[in-house]
This record gives structure tokens, C-alpha cells and sequence, in this order.
């Protein structure tokens, strides 16, 4: 299992962690979400600088063409070695300021890998839309690959959210027959659920809770919950126990 999760058959207790650093799918999102919004500030900076360059010449543009590829080639290149951590506490100990290490450094090249790539998919739209603009190869000119360029900054944001939704840290103690949900702290009594329905996520299972109403009253918890398809399984089989 990806998740960061203890889970021994001898003890009562199962632990999990889904976060950035432990699940595929939330470090997928999060570094799309987050490298969306950087490919953005990149490409209109690299745009402003690259049209203030034209101004002067034809050598001013190349040497912004060459400065900005030159830096994402380079940081491209830290992100995906395999011994990034070493590469980056050398280049530490030559600055005058301490870089991130551990999960700050994963993030971090998370972050310029998801930046990187759609850097490639914004720039693409976008000089696709020029050629087809200049050549007038549609009647509507540009216009779909520009809307489709915009449209990846809602869709970062969306990522964003489910990246978040999709994070979970907690514990299932089974003679207890309770959930205990970290961040925010959250105790859940199995006694008081009735059911539960489950839908596979990527690599979590979301659980929809069916609270028992005893004498009409409401009983406060959260309806969602997200889990390792492990974690999903042994609650799924308490909470059967329960009902039969």
C-alpha cells in the first residue's frame, strides 16, 4: 500500500497516512495544481521580457530565449535526478542560504516537474493558436486554443481542492470500534454508523457514513471520509458486524 501505514494483524491498531509524500495520487495533483499556476507566471513573464527584448534586437531575444531555457532545463534536471538531496546540500553549502531539505526538497521538485510539464502544455496551446491564427487555418482564429489554455487554471485550482480532500491522516482501533482523524481531531464511534458506502478514487477509497439517528436526534460527524481501500475493507467488515 502507498500510504504510509502501519497495519499488523497482531495489533488493534491501523494507522494511515495520505499525503503528498505517501500517495500517488495526491502528489499527482498537487504538483499539477501547483505547477499550473507557475507555468502561468513563467510563460507571462518570459512573454513580457521576450517582447521588451524584441525592442532591441534580434540578440536580446535570443539571450531571454536562452536564459529562460537555460533555467528551466537546469531545474528540470535537479527535480528528476536521482540524487537530488546530494546535488542540492552541495549547492547549499555555496550560498549564503540554507535550501530545503526532505519533504520541503520532494515538494519543491515536485512543484518544477508539474510546472515544467505544463509549461509544455500551455505553450503548445498557445503557439498552436498562433499558427493557426497567422495561416487562418479556422474561422475562429485562435479562440479554442486560448480558452483551452485559460481552462487549465480552474482545473489547477479543482486539482488543488482535491489534493486537499483527498489528504488524510488517522487511525482505526478495532476494540475500540473507533476512527480517530488527525488535522482536524476528529473521533468517530462505529456504534453510530449504520452503513457505509464506498467509491474507488485513484489510490483512496471515499466513504460516504449513514449515522444511526437514535430517538430523531442528530448525530454530528463527518459524512465523508477518505481512506486507504485497506483501511476501507476492515471498516466495511466492523461496521457489517455491527448491523448483522
Amino acid at each position: 500500500m502507498d500510504e504510509d501505514a502501519a497495519n499488523s494483524p497482531d495489533t488493534e491498531m491501523i494507522q494511515w497516512r495520505r499525503d503528498a509524500s505517501t500517495s500517488r495520487t495526491v502528489r499527482l495533483l498537487w504538483s499539477l495544481g501547483v505547477g499550473t499556476f507557475f507555468a502561468a507566471i513563467g510563460i507571462i513573464v518570459f512573454w513580457r521580457l521576450f517582447d521588451i527584448a524584441g525592442q532591441v534586437g534580434t540578440l536580446a531575444e535570443a539571450t531571454v530565449a536562452a536564459f529562460f531555457a537555460a533555467v528551466i532545463v537546469t531545474a528540470f534536471a535537479f527535480a528528476v535526478t536521482s540524487n537530488t538531496e546530494q546535488r542540492v546540500a552541495a549547492l547549499s553549502r555555496r550560498l549564503p542560504v540554507d535550501l530545503p531539505t526532505g519533504r520541503g526538497l520532494e515538494r519543491g521538485a515536485d512543484a518544477v516537474i508539474g510546472t515544467v510539464v505544463m509549461m509544455i502544455v500551455i505553450g503548445s496551446l498557445m503557439i498552436a493558436g498562433r499558427i493557426v491564427s497567422q495561416r487562418e487555418l479556422l474561422e475562429v482564429g485562435a479562440g479554442p486554443f486560448t480558452g483551452l489554455a485559460a481552462l487549465t487554471i480552474p482545473l489547477a485550482l479543482v486539482a488543488l481542492v482535491l489534493a486537499s480532500f483527498l489528504r488524510s491522516v488517522g487511525a482505526l482501533d478495532r476494540e475500540e470500534r473507533t476512527i480517530y482523524l488527525y488535522d482536524p481531531d476528529q473521533a468517530i464511534d462505529l456504534e453510530v454508523i449504520n452503513a457505509i458506502s464506498t467509491r474507488q478514487l485513484g489510490d483512496a477509497t471515499i466513504l460516504t457514513l449513514e449515522y444511526a439517528q437514535p430517538d430523531g436526534q442528530y448525530v454530528a460527524g463527518p459524512r465523508r471520509i477518505v481512506v486507504p481501500p485497506a483501511v476501507a475493507q476492515e471498516l466495511q467488515s466492523l461496521v457489517d458486524e455491527t448491523t448483522v
